[in-house]
């Protein structure tokens, strides 16, 4: 009875052991799986100034008549948020609110950029309680940042530097903005990419 109760216990041990570097395994695999698929950031598409370019100084005047300027702001945390809307993209009308919930939250200056009809424009900002916020209806803005799909943002600094910009669909993909300002990377995608390689490489040793 003894030896068995000894071979019953030796056998719990190993197997004990197999599960610990069964664990292990799995862990070194998660994290190399997390790098691969990494939470995307905002799309670049590689259009316009490039990130660390100045945006041009240009006369703005918002729907409501105020004078505003590009990277000129008095929010608290010196950055700008431009937003590139459209009544016609159900996608820009969900984000909204995500983009003025995410201004607030990382004290951003908002401003809404539009092209289309003045009276489109002013029923967008009624249903959507925009009115807080300079609204820049043209098409100027949209060529000067070549924007070709929506909704599209853009992260400048106090002096209209651009820090960050590309599609955007998720408060994820706003807070990649920050990230990437915060990093010192052009985009959130250049350090992912610069990850994977040192990732495969640890995987495969």
């Amino acid at each position: 009875m003894s030896s068995l109760l000894i071979i019953n216990e030796a056998l719990q041990w190993l197997v004990l052991g197999a599960l610990v570097v069964a664990g292990l395994a799995l862990a070194r695999q998660v994290g190399v799986l997390h790098v691969r698929v990494a939470p995307a950031g905002a799309l670049d598409a590689n259009r316009g100034p490039a990130v660390g370019d100045f945006a041009p100084a240009l006369p703005l005047t918002a729907m409501d008549g105020r004078k505003v300027s590009l990277g000129a702001t008095g929010g608290a945390g010196g950055l700008q948020l431009l937003m590139f809307v459209s009544a016609q993209c159900p996608m820009c009308k969900s984000l909204i609110p995500v983009a003025k919930s995410f201004a607030a939250a990382e004290r951003l200056s908002l401003m809404f950029v539009g092209d289309d009809d003045p009276a489109v424009q002013q029923k967008m900002i009624a249903t959507h309680d925009l009115a807080a916020y300079p609204f820049i209806n043209g098409e100027e803005l949209g060529r000067v940042f070549e924007v070709d799909k929506l909704p599209h943002a853009v992260l400048l600094d106090n002096a209209g530097k651009i820090l960050a910009k590309g599609l955007v669909n998720s408060r994820e993909h706003f807070e990649s903005l920050i990230v990437s300002h915060e990093m010192g990377v052009a985009h959130v995608h250049d350090y992912i990419a610069g990850l994977k390689p040192a990732a495969i490489k640890t995987a495969a040793e």
